[in-house]
């Protein structure tokens, strides 16, 4: 035998030996990691969904009193020509509507941010410091560049307060909670909805104005220069310097009554004679409703980055004190639409399946293993999750669901590492009879470079993601985050602790427990958790887990220990003979080669079945698992131009129709409905959509929202929200004709538009609209049904008035467009002509005319331009009738661009039951075929969600393939061969049986985010079983070499060659076996949707038992995939894989007798072409 031989083969691992040797330094460190785990878990935030940080910059542009036209040419059209010229810019789109401009510039991925908003603000400086910027108020236009964050556009919770007090006196403790609540690091803001600030108004009698030859100018200037504190310099007297301060500031709105507007000839006029000062709230801009009856709301957003849940927690607080101490008994104060709850309810949902995993995963490996050694198995699950939350904590990251499903989804896989060095240990001592301590540092040794192989192959599956872009990078880079992280920990585990812990506890029988030691125990630990559940308070849930675990003692010695026994000493020899008896037969004859052509056709079969599935829409294509409503929100919107007072009268006519159907007798129970918790209604400020409108300030008199919140799903008795919605779709469809509806559901997921949308491009913006109606028109006449209803986002129906100012007249009169223009904004949109400052808060002065002047029309055009005549010194009055004529007509409600260019969408939602949008585009586009009507100046694009959709799609393809070449490239390094990998990329593929024939066979849908991650993270599995199977299969190979005394590049004879893969088979069935089914009992759970309580059991003994849920409707297709994957890749392991390196072997075999010029070559080659008998 030679001694290099006998050193590779006779192996041990320096780390793991030196934790045997030195326990108590393990002992510690495993103190100190649960000590930070379990404290990172209790003070990680907690989220729903990861928070996303868009890489655009939004540039609002607020300009009063104009036009959509007027606002791209005056602002839109200028910045854009300024911003196209940045560096890393990848689009850029506008929207110009009236009175305001919103431009967004988004940018490469790898931008950073705030050098994005400082690159665009440096822009917007140079374009405000041309001299045709527009003014506005005696100031220019300023635009504001701000980022974005989604997380703090959509409020987290409403605050409504409602009573027998006017609107002003609620409004006031409103502000008082805002103040408290503001002041909270993880609110960003509290904004006050349903009533309006204060104003002091200047209303001007337009009649009296003219009769005194009084011009607007001359009322404002007034103002102006009266209305001023300032300071003088300084008075040096008598040593002394004195400040001169010179107070002008008035104390009350009365004070202007007594301003001299204008005086001449020794007669002064005031402005009480001409105009009626007011301290009032302004003009409405927000409504507000609770359950169709008027509030003051607060919608309360939180701060990025920050605790939702603890937030919310801090304002019940703040609230309750406020009811208790401040307000007075018979003012109402309820929050709604808490997101905060639903979080709490996915994350214990996620928490809860773990530990039903865990304790799934436990058992099993108790039948398998016995149950001291199950326990070394399953020490290594809290130890690696800990370990994972203290370094995921440390790391900044939140607790939310993609990283609880990531522990989840690890829960099999984490095991995969502790069961191979248990089981190998165990083997060890009991077949080879060795010592715990020298069986613990061979059998880790044995295996020890396998599993980090193995684990380091499995996190390369996962790397690729780790690199993914955009939005959708953002949200679900946290999944292969984690599980790299578990797996890391999990190695650490295994290699350290689980080495110390068998070094010194492992026996290779379970032996009787003695009844004398099983009494004390149970008897301890029962009586100190029966004290606890007695007297513990809300520690009485330990208490009755201590109750529990010692009643589970008894069980144990009574009845499982026996059952484990048997299971162990009967079933698991008989299933290793069955084993090594089907392998022996497989691995005879031709049937190799038959097994493996027969494998290969199944997975053309398992292709071309799914192929057809999706062909006859069998199974749907999906894009992200589609969610059930947890909350259920009706945008409004009407014509643009409708006043706000209108919006408001048909919204409560809606909001009536959404009650009736919310408030259905099959919702109720008694007066309590156990699926609506909450409805509240917006109109104007704050009823935007925030997916389309984000960041918008605009007023929007012209929309409405009504948000119906749902109870949590345990608590819908079973019953669809997602009905519930298209309930209220239904009743709403056709009722208000020129009113868009849309009743959506909240957001899962990053935001990717419409699943229908359609781009048309060009310069003529009428004959853009002209086209979409038609194409709208067309479209709904070819009856898709996958069509909802589609919509078109911008339209030529804003009613507008064009005055057309005739010039030489005007000139002859010394008047000039511009001041026609003035005027007239002044009478309609008045100015603001300084600030009113009342105990530390400001109000606007603005002057206007009278409300009954003006919206007359005739008042407006008959009043007269007052002004000085510069020649002759005479004061001039010019009525704007004589020099201009008006006429109505209609303009664009908005103008949208896309890199500069004008664009219209006509988009649709999916109709309800349809969620394939890819079909639903391609029959669009198949039909746009036959469409006529298309101009030649204009551009069609199929966008929104399709668009995303092939997006990530061809990244999630890329990543699978770079990590398969990276694994590839990793086990070579691992190998030192190409044949071994190769066999594992082949059994990836073929695990594909499973994947798709799973699919084909229950008809579920093929959701493309979840099920490429699935198959990713199953090819880390399967990789994982590969290479622990064929390293364990080339060592005995070696070792039997070394018995042979051949050399290393010799190979076994055919007979030896087929005992030892059937021997590494038989031995690797126990790890194999045990990661398929831990690593699908870990999944169950959550891939069939049971939800146990394990809190509530223990401190309630209430389980709450109920089936699916928003976990198992977005992790399900996941969860699924690699389930069905796992149970084809299982045989793959077990019988393909074997026959694959037998195969592979023998033709090696083959090549090296046939081209060898050894002297015994056709001896050998006889030997070796035995493979048909």
């Amino acid at each position: 035998m030679k001694k290099n031989q006998q050193k590779k083969t006779d192996k041990e691992f320096k780390l793991s030996s030196w934790a045997i040797n030195n326990k108590t330094t393990m002992y510690v460190a495993i103190f100190l990691i649960l000590v930070l785990g379990i404290s990172a878990y209790f003070s990680m935030p907690r989220e729903d969904f990861p928070e996303i940080k868009e890489t655009k910059i939004y540039i609002s542009t607020l300009y009063p009193g104009n036009t959509a036209e007027d606002i791209e040419k005056l602002i839109t059209d200028p910045l854009e020509d300024q911003l196209k010229g940045l560096s890393g810019v990848v689009e850029i789109t506008s929207t110009s509507q009236e009175d305001y401009s919103m431009i967004i510039v988004e940018f490469d991925d790898d931008m950073n941010v705030e050098v994005a908003k400082q690159r665009v603000k440096d822009k917007l400086d140079t374009e405000k410091a041309s001299e045709d910027w527009p003014t506005f108020n005696g100031a220019k236009v300023d635009p504001n560049a701000f980022d974005l964050n989604l997380s703090e556009e959509i409020p987290f919770l409403n605050i409504n307060i409602s009573g027998d007090y006017p609107l002003q006196k609620l409004k006031e403790f409103a502000e008082d909670l805002q103040d408290e609540i503001e002041d909270l690091s993880e609110v960003k803001q509290a904004d006050i909805r349903g009533v309006q600030d204060k104003e002091v108004e200047v209303a001007v009698d337009i009649y009296k104005m003219m009769a005194m030859q009084v011009s607007f100018d001359d009322i404002t200037s007034a103002i102006q220069r009266g209305n001023v504190t300032s300071s003088a310099g300084n008075l040096i007297s008598s040593g002394q310097r004195r400040t001169i301060r010179i107070l002008g500031e008035i104390e009350d709105p009365s004070d202007l009554k007594d301003f001299v507007v204008k005086s001449e000839k020794g007669n002064s006029i005031y402005l009480k004679d001409i105009a009626t000062i007011s301290f009032r709230e302004k003009d409405k801009t927000t409504f507000a409703r609770k359950e169709g009856k008027p509030v003051v709301m607060l919608d309360v957003k939180k701060r990025a980055g920050k605790n939702m849940v603890a937030a919310a927690e801090e304002i019940k607080t703040i609230v309750n004190k406020a009811i208790n101490e401040k307000f007075p008994p018979d003012l109402e104060v309820v929050i709604t639409n808490d997101l905060s709850d639903k979080t709490i309810g996915q994350v214990d949902d996620l928490v809860n399946n773990i530990i039903f995993g865990i304790i799934l995963v436990v058992t099993v490996l108790m039948f398998f293993l016995g149950f001291k050694n199950a326990l070394f198995v399953g020490f290594a699950i809290p130890m690696s999750m800990f370990m994972s939350l203290a370094i995921l904590g440390a790391l900044g990251y939140t607790l939310n669901t993609m990283i609880l499903f990531g522990l989840i989804m690890g829960l099999g896989m984490l095991v995969d590492n502790g069961i191979v060095v248990v089981e190998n240990v165990y083997r060890l001592m009991d077949e080879e009879g060795l010592t715990r301590i020298e069986a613990a540092k061979k059998g880790i040794g044995e295996i020890a470079y396998p599993i980090i192989i193995s684990t380091v192959t499995t996190v390369a599956a996962f790397v690729p993601l780790g690199l993914w872009p955009g939005l959708f990078g953002q949200f679900m880079i946290y999944f292969p985050i984690t599980l790299s992280v578990v797996l890391g920990s999990s190695l650490v585990v295994a290699i350290f602790f689980n080495s110390v812990l068998v070094s010194q506890f492992m026996t290779t029988e379970d032996k009787d427990m003695p009844l004398k030691r099983i009494i004390t125990i149970s008897a301890i630990v029962g009586g100190v958790g029966l004290f606890i559940l007695i007297f513990g308070g809300e520690y009485r849930g330990l208490g009755s887990v201590m109750v529990f675990t010692a009643i589970m003692l008894w069980v144990y010695r009574l009845i499982l220990r026996k059952a484990a026994n048997y299971f162990q000493r009967n079933t698991l020899v008989w299933l290793e003979n069955v084993y090594e008896k089907t392998l022996q037969g497989a691995l005879k004859g031709w049937r190799p080669v038959v097994i493996t052509i027969g494998t290969f056709l199944l997975l053309f079969a398992a292709f071309g079945g799914f192929g057809w599935s999706v062909g006859t829409q069998r199974t749907k294509i999906e894009f992200f698992p589609d969610n059930k409503p947890n909350q259920v929100v009706v945008y409004i919107e009407y014509p643009q131009g409708t006043d706000i007072d209108e919006t408001n009268k048909i919204t409560k006519e809606i909001e009536q129709r959404v009650y009736g159907i919310l408030n259905q007798e099959m919702y109720m129970d008694g007066d309590r409905n156990f699926m609506v918790e909450s409805s509240v209604s917006q109109v104007g400020e704050g009823a935007g959509n925030p997916n389309t409108d984000g960041g918008s300030s605009a007023e929007m008199p012209h929309k409405g929202k009504i948000t119906a919140s749902m109870r949590q799903y345990k608590y819908r008795r079973g019953l669809d929200s997602e009905k519930l919605r298209q309930k209220v779709q239904e009743g709403l469809t056709g009722i208000y004709p020129g009113v868009l509806i849309s009743v959506e559901k909240d957001a899962n997921g990053p935001p990717t538009g419409a699943p229908i949308n359609i781009e048309l491009e060009g310069d003529d913006y009428e004959e853009l609209i002209a086209t979409a109606e038609k194409m709208r028109a067309y479209v709904n006449s070819r009856n898709i049904a996958e069509v909802d209803e589609l919509k078109i986002d911008v339209n030529k129906d804003k009613p507008s008035m064009r005055v057309v100012v005739d010039r030489q007249k005007a000139g002859e009169l010394g008047v000039s467009t511009g001041q026609v223009g003035q005027q007239l904004r002044n009478a309609i949109f008045g100015a603001k002509a300084g600030i009113y400052k009342e105990d530390g808060d400001d109000y606007d002065i603005n002057v206007r005319f009278k409300e009954d002047i003006r919206y007359n029309k005739n008042a407006i055009f008959n009043q007269k331009i007052t002004f000085r005549d510069m020649a002759s010194g005479q004061i001039r009055a010019i009525p704007i009738s004589a020099i201009a004529t008006q006429s109505n007509s209609s303009g664009f409600s908005a103008i949208k661009h896309r890199d500069t260019k004008r664009v219209v969408t006509v988009y649709s939602q999916l109709a309800p039951g349809y969620v394939d949008a890819a079909a639903a585009v391609n029959k669009i586009k198949e039909e746009m075929k036959n469409f006529k009507e298309l101009p030649s100046g204009i551009q069609i694009d199929y966008t929104g969600q399709l668009e995303e959709q092939n997006k990530q799609q061809a990244f999630l393809m890329g990543a699978f393939f770079k990590g398969l070449a990276l694994i590839f490239f990793i086990l070579i390094f691992q190998f030192n061969s190409v044949s071994k990998p190769g066999i594992i990329m082949i059994a990836i593929f073929l695990s594909f049986i499973g994947v798709f024939g799973g699919i084909v066979i229950t008809g579920s849908s093929f959701v493309i985010m979840m099920t490429m991650m699935g198959i990713i993270s199953l090819a880390g599995i399967v990789v994982n079983n590969g290479v622990v199977l064929l390293d364990y299969t080339q060592l005995l190979i070696d070792r039997k070499k070394e018995e042979l005394d051949l050399d290393d590049n010799a190979y076994l004879p055919k007979k030896y060659l087929l005992e030892n893969v059937v021997k590494a088979g038989k031995a690797r069935l126990r790890p194999v076996l045990l990661t398929a089914i831990t690593t699908i009992l870990g999944l169950i759970p959550l891939a069939i949707g049971l939800n146990i309580d394990f809190f509530s059991l223990f401190s309630e003994f209430d389980p709450k038992i109920y089936m699916g849920g928003d976990n198992v409707i977005f992790w399900g297709p996941l969860a699924w995939t690699v389930i069905y994957g796992l149970f084809v890749a299982t045989f793959l392991t077990l019988i393909v894989v074997p026959i694959l390196f037998y195969l592979i072997t023998r033709f090696k075999m083959w090549l090296k007798a046939k081209f060898s010029n050894e002297t015994h070559k056709p001896e050998l080659a006889t030997d070796i072409q035995e493979i048909g008998n």
